[in-house]
């Protein structure tokens, strides 16, 4: 115990208990701009996933597709949204032992837990309501069994060891099949194998740099933690990158060489930046610090950059230029 904490026991007769964060400055948007934080308006990038299947067939290239993405874009958002807030009010107690979930509004205390679950609920029904008055019944349905699935997430599966990870990464395959379904696009079973294992290597690194990060304390911040080993979590995070980098390659060498008056064969190409900005990302996971895999993606210069010459690759090969 330091001087000043035994000082403090001596004045206060009791041990000093943890410190919680400070409320936000009360006001009349203190409420609701708590529930868009909780919202997480930063994770919205993940929903253009929704846009990946058209994209790998080509078929970005008109104004019902556009429109057809949009609104799966928003309302998978909106799923999303509510799986945030009913999430954020079951986990406020965990969180506030977090050095960084305890800002979270429901943590912090500005948004009611009651409030959270009540904003949670309707945005489920809106979701899903409208997607089955303005969408094919396929994407409704797909879109109904992701709200539930993680709604069950909420409440049980992320206890259950392996299955938490499977349950989170079937969410971001679940985010790349729907613009498919929605179209009604065939999806290929090289972009399935590629987006499910590239989102368990972003989901176990995610892991990872937790269990790293909070090591000694994970269990008061998310109980599984302590169920699992940083040996295993690496183990399965290099497998998935492993397996994501094998589907990617088989995909790309399909193709016997230069498409028809194609100047290169981009599809071969874009493997060399596909596995580099795998490479580049496996460094912050090996580092233990892609807890937030947006803030990676996006403040990550080079990154940027691999990915960016990456979508041009791609983008030429689908087009077959």
């Amino acid at each position: 115990m330091t001087e000043r904490a035994a000082t403090l026991v001596k004045q206060s007769g009791r041990a000093p208990g943890p410190r919680r964060p400070p409320l936000p400055a009360r006001g009349p948007l203190r409420l609701p701009a708590g529930l868009i934080r909780t919202a997480r308006p930063r994770q919205w990038v993940k929903n253009v996933l929704v846009a990946a299947a058209p994209a790998a067939a080509g078929e970005l290239d008109s104004r019902h597709t556009a429109v057809q993405l949009a609104l799966v874009f928003v309302l998978f958002t909106a799923a999303a949204s509510a799986v945030y807030l009913v999430n954020d009010a079951r986990d406020a107690e965990a969180d506030r032992a977090h050095p960084e979930k305890r800002r979270r509004p429901v943590a912090a205390g500005q948004v009611p837990v009651p409030v959270a679950y009540g904003a949670g609920a309707l945005l489920a029904a809106a979701a899903t309501g409208s997607a089955a008055a303005l969408c094919t019944p396929m994407t409704a349905a797909l879109l109904s069994a992701y709200v539930v699935m993680q709604l069950a997430y909420c409440v049980w599966l992320k206890h259950v060891l392996v299955v938490d990870l499977a349950v989170v990464t079937t969410g971001f395959l679940m985010r790349a099949m729907i613009g498919g379904v929605a179209l009604g696009i065939p999806l290929s079973r090289w972009f399935l194998i590629t987006a499910g294992f590239g989102a368990l290597f972003m989901v176990a690194a995610k892991r990872y740099s937790e269990a790293v990060r909070m090591e000694g304390a994970a269990g008061a911040t998310r109980a599984l933690l302590t169920s699992y080993t940083t040996g295993y979590l690496r183990f399965v995070w290099q497998l998935a990158a492993g397996v994501a980098v094998l589907a990617y390659c088989l995909w790309a060498l399909e193709s016997g060489g230069t498409a028809d008056g194609g100047l290169l064969p981009w599809r071969q190409l874009s493997m060399i930046a596909f596995i580099l900005a795998v490479l580049r990302y496996a460094v912050f996971a090996d580092r233990g610090t892609a807890g937030a895999p947006e803030d990676v993606v996006l403040r990550d210069r080079p990154l940027a950059v691999i990915g960016l010459v990456w979508l041009a690759m791609y983008g030429l090969a689908v087009a077959d230029l």
